[in-house]
């Protein structure tokens, strides 16, 4: 059911992305399924997570193993005095022994082996989400860096498109020499700006590349588009989905096992039967008899009190653990749900007046400015604000899509809006 779940987000991070996503034609380029995969193939935690089951598994089997049986021998009325001097009057006993527990202590021990190896197992499913989710939003980021490196060099290129009409205003006299200066200070400080989300991309491209199993990236670039939008479902429908996440379904298993704890240490005090039956041998008179023994020990002094009052409080504890662990995925998913709320109506108000008013502005003043109508300063601040634009656009869009995987990491299943997106 669960491998099912982290299917389906696989998936869901797929479709998010299809309708864009360009067929990797070399290895150089880097797609959300191809990073997905290596992520889940390489993830240390994934296969530490494995082997916890493989560990619950084998405790499950040592806790349904019977009680061993015992031999013993025993030799008495030998290597004294008197009559008793070397074995002549010896008396051997070969026995063999066997405990029985009672009252279902091994059935209790069984259920708990049984629940820890499902708690085990779900835990697997909930590290495979995270897993998932951490390598989507790397990604993003990562396709968000190479957005805005694309942005800023749009603005760098317009900057120096100036040049040579700033050069002609210049030799014809219309212009001051200065502002050929002040041109080339605006260029720089855009591509002083772009070195600094290069170096912020190099972390976003070595993070990516770490969850893949890489010291470093082995990819040029990565491809995809951000602009798609849609709108969430119900944040009432997304705490209800929260419920299936595997962090929580794993605190059913948990609480079956620790119920289980607690009947075998109630059932501990109840006393376990020994038989056992041997075979004795008489020197002296060289005649044989058969040893029967049956013991029960008496529960008169530890009656296991202290490890029942532990295992009550435990049992107790589930359920505030589970709460806390729902309460911290609500938080979690409202930050989230806020985050693609706030981020849709930024990008209503950029799309919708922000950018066209940038581009048109921005347009008419350098149409102008060929025409002497208008100064370089209005030049460049009208470009500055059409790059700050888009690059608004491509913050909220990246901020979008990251909310979206981390909600879709949460219920373990394609967001409605990603399908939305899709079409």
């Amino acid at each position: 059911m669960f491998r099912k779940k982290a299917t389906l987000l696989a998936w869901a991070m797929v479709f998010l992305f299809s309708p864009w996503l360009a067929s990797a034609s070399h290895s150089q380029t880097l797609t959300m399924r191809d990073a997905l995969a290596r992520a889940l193939a390489a993830s240390p935690r994934l296969t530490a997570a494995e082997r916890d089951v493989g560990i619950a598994a084998g405790q499950r089997i040592q806790a349904g193993a019977l009680l061993n049986p015992e031999v013993s021998y025993e030799q008495d009325n030998s290597f004294g005095t008197g009559k008793f001097r070397g074995t002549k009057s010896a008396e051997t006993t070969l026995q063999i022994s066997q405990a029985f527990e009672w009252f279902g202590k091994r059935e209790a021990r069984i259920a708990a082996g049984a629940a820890g190896v499902q708690s085990a197992a779900i835990q697997r499913q909930a590290v495979r989400l995270e897993v998932l989710s951490e390598t989507a939003i790397a990604f993003l980021n990562v396709l968000g860096g190479q957005r805005r490196i694309q942005i800023l060099d749009e603005q760098v290129a317009a900057i120096d498109k100036l040049t040579p009409l700033l050069q002609r205003r210049v030799e014809a006299g219309a212009s001051s020499p200065a502002e050929t200066g002040r041109a080339e200070v605006a260029s720089a400080l855009v591509k002083a700006d772009r070195e600094r989300v290069r170096s912020t991309l190099a972390s976003a491209r070595r993070e990516l590349a770490v969850l893949m199993g890489d010291t470093a990236p082995k990819f040029a670039a990565v491809s995809g588009r951000l602009d798609a939008t849609g709108q969430p479902q119900a944040f009432k429908a997304i705490v209800a989905a929260i419920d299936a996440n595997p962090q929580l379904v794993r605190w059913t298993a948990v609480y079956a096992q620790r119920n289980a704890q607690l009947l075998l240490a109630r059932l501990k005090p109840y006393p376990d039967v020994t038989i056992a039956a041997g075979w004795r041998h008489f020197n002296e008179t060289n005649d044989d008899a058969v040893r029967l023994t049956f013991s029960v020990p008496i529960p008169v002094f530890d009656q296991n009190q202290g490890n029942i009052l532990s295992a009550q409080e435990s049992l107790a504890k589930t359920r505030a653990e589970r709460e806390a662990a729902r309460n911290t995925l609500i938080v979690i998913a409202g930050r989230a749900y806020d985050s693609v709320q706030g981020s849709l109506r930024e990008l209503t108000v950029l799309r919708e007046v922000a950018i066209p008013k940038a581009e048109q502005a921005s347009q008419a003043i350098s149409d102008g400015y060929s025409q002497g109508r208008f100064s370089l300063l209005e030049v460049l601040d009208a470009q500055a604000s059409l790059a700050q634009a888009r690059l608004r656009e491509q913050e909220a869009l990246q901020n979008f899509h990251i909310a979206v995987a981390t909600i879709e990491g949460l219920v373990g299943n394609p967001f409605s809006l990603a399908r939305e997106s899709s079409r």
